[in-house]
């Protein structure tokens, strides 16, 4: 099964891969380097907390997830 996954390559030639693979055996595989920037992991969430936690943080949300919490 082909498998895609984003990876960053460093500027010494290391690649990190950002997500997970499975394979069975050693595989061949392809790297493809792109003109864009790489972006620095988990940035758009820092960046959207603010704005999300003031909703997240009302009680109507504490409400409508409170069956989700363990028993207090």
């Amino acid at each position: 099964m082909i498998q895609t996954v984003e990876a960053v390559i460093d500027a010494t030639g290391q690649v990190r891969l950002l997500g997970e693979v499975h394979v069975d055996a050693p595989r061949r595989a392809l790297v493809t380097v792109l003109e864009e920037p790489a972006v620095v992991p988990g940035e758009a969430a820092l960046l959207a907390e603010a704005a999300l936690a003031a909703d997240w943080s009302r009680p109507e949300e504490d409400a409508a997830w409170s069956h989700l919490q363990p028993a207090r």
